[in-house]
């Protein structure tokens, strides 16, 4: 399966492809979709939404993994990154992908082993996942951790599935 992740930013929102079958990860590619900040809301939003769309449309993801933002202090950024976040969210959905949101916790807990790893830690265990992989910036590598972690947590829900309809199979033959 070929996944994106996708760290939503009002400047910079980083992205990532990976493929993941039988338990293993393929760097596919990443980068970052950038925003000019001179210019209005509205345009800077739609630079995110084509940036992500041209992204869909060149790597041909199957589904998309979206980090969920964090409360500011500040009341004006968070709404800012709430528009941003809005617009990382719509591009594939329009897309038509199932899109999946996590927690910056689970994500690097999924990822380093703790849920409040730093960002230097996300980029070397995202290396030490994806040796192909050459990041220029951890908000690409943040993205980059959002597909792993959506690629586990898809393959978990698979294999629970799985369990389950053969735990429901063997139930109904016993009858």
């Amino acid at each position: 399966m070929r996944l994106i992740g996708l760290d939503p930013g009002l400047r910079v929102t980083g992205w990532g492809v990976i493929e993941a079958a039988d338990g293993r990860l393929r760097h596919i590619a990443n980068g970052v979709v950038r925003s000019k900040a001179a210019d209005a809301m509205a345009q800077r939003l739609c630079a995110i939404y084509d940036g992500i769309r041209h992204v869909i449309e060149t790597y041909g993801p199957q589904c998309a993994a979206v980090e969920e933002t964090f409360v500011n202090r500040n009341p004006q950024s968070t709404l800012k990154l709430g528009l941003a976040r809005g617009v990382v969210l719509l591009a594939p959905a329009r897309a038509g992908l199932e899109v999946a949101e996590y927690a910056a916790n689970r994500v690097k807990k999924s990822v380093t082993g703790t849920g409040h790893a730093a960002k230097e830690q996300v980029m070397m265990m995202v290396k030490t996942l994806l040796p192909t992989a050459e990041i220029e910036t951890t908000d690409a590598a943040d993205a980059l951790a959002v597909a792993i972690c959506h690629a586990h947590y898809f393959e978990t829900a698979g294999r629970w599935a799985a369990s389950v309809a053969g735990a429901g199979a063997a139930l109904a033959a016993r009858r």
